[in-house]
């Protein structure tokens, strides 16, 4: 089994940062991607940031303010969310894309955590 935890949610003000962490465990045999969705009331989930092969991808609403980063070694991504602003709103989900290993062999396939909410207030 594999899971996905996430931390470092929680009530920001306007203007400030928060730093988001996810970590992957459980019988991983390699990670392809890893990255970040939102999801705010009434809007479909949409992405936020995404790390795979080296290269990185952002939603346009968060360029230049939020940053992703990975440690393969922990296989963990992070999520650093600067000048955050009410719209940030939502709970963001970490969705990794990888290879597991079990008794049925290598089976790829998305995960996702549990989510976790990002509220900033004006």
């Amino acid at each position: 089994q594999v899971q996905l935890v996430e931390s470092g949610g929680g009530l920001v003000q306007a203007g400030g940062s928060l730093r988001l962490s996810c970590a992957a465990s459980g019988s991983i045999f390699s990670i392809n991607a890893m990255g970040w969705y939102r999801q705010a009331p009434g809007k479909q989930r949409e992405l936020v940031a995404i790390s795979s092969g080296g290269s990185t991808n952002y939603g346009d609403s968060v360029k230049g303010r939020f940053s992703i980063s990975r440690d393969n070694a922990k296989n963990t991504v992070y999520l650093q969310m600067n000048s955050l602003k009410p719209a940030d709103t939502a709970v963001y989900y970490c969705k990794s894309a990888l290879i597991s290993a079990g008794t049925d062999g290598l089976l790829q396939f998305d995960y996702w955590g549990q989510g976790t909410q990002v509220t900033v207030s004006s």
